[in-house]
């Protein structure tokens, strides 16, 4: 007797355990903790929407920063964006048109975003950085004789002295690639892109303008006696 209670109540248990797992499943079991099983992921630039109810989240460090919940880093921690320079809200060139009128669009752009007063520091960075990602096919010199160029593997870098470029178009072939040279924006954050693109401006260009501005100067010495002959009638 003792056998067959045995054997009936194993044979009902299996029973059991296979109705329930073949069950509905549109009919999930109560989760506790939710968080856990659905995380809700935050955009850092968008008002934060708390989850488990309709009111937005109006927590005070983040109300002061019109919502964004990316907050300042931890002290001793690694900033991801310390100059706080976004990247460029500008829109991403579809075809070659499109790509060709936003380049000559940020020919208008004639200075950078960055802190006016940090400039020595950002040109130095700018160096760094230029010699180590960009010198090897524009050389040290922005003169389109890099290491690469000069083994013969790669040919047709321009000479920066000899482009119409601004510090905006700079920063855009930086950020959207231009001909052969891709995109940086995968090696450079939206700060350094800008302080290449000043380096680039103040090294290279600055010497390209030099003759220019030296016949400018011999023209106004050429002016000055008629000027002064004027001055003295």
């Amino acid at each position: 007797m003792k056998k067959n209670f045995l054997k009936i109540a194993g044979i009902l248990s299996v029973g059991v355990i296979t109705l329930n797992s073949c069950g509905d499943k549109t009919e999930p079991p109560l989760v506790y903790f939710p968080d856990m099983y659905f995380p809700v992921a935050y955009d850092p630039l968008m008002k934060a929407q708390d989850p488990y109810s309709d009111h937005e989240n109006e927590i005070p460090a983040f109300a002061s920063r019109n919502g964004q919940t990316g907050l300042d880093p931890v002290t001793g921690t690694v900033a991801q964006n310390k100059d706080g320079v976004l990247p460029s809200e500008a829109p991403k060139p579809n075809d070659a048109e499109d790509y060709n009128r936003l380049y000559d669009e940020s020919k208008k752009i004639t200075s950078s975003p960055l802190n006016p007063a940090n400039k020595e520091k950002d040109l130095e960075r700018g160096k760094k950085l230029f010699d180590h990602t960009c010198a090897a096919c524009h050389g040290t010199g922005g003169d389109g004789k890099g290491p690469i160029v000069e083994s013969g593997a790669y040919s047709g870098v321009p000479n920066y002295a000899d482009r119409e470029i601004t510090v905006g178009s700079v920063h855009y072939v930086l950020e959207n690639g231009r001909n052969n040279m891709g995109s940086y924006a995968g090696q450079l954050n939206a700060g350094d892109r800008w302080r290449v693109a000043m380096y680039v401006m103040n090294e290279f260009k600055k010497q390209a303008a030099a003759p220019a501005a030296a016949e400018n100067k011999d023209a106004a010495a050429k002016d000055a006696p008629a000027d002064n002959a004027n001055t003295k009638k």
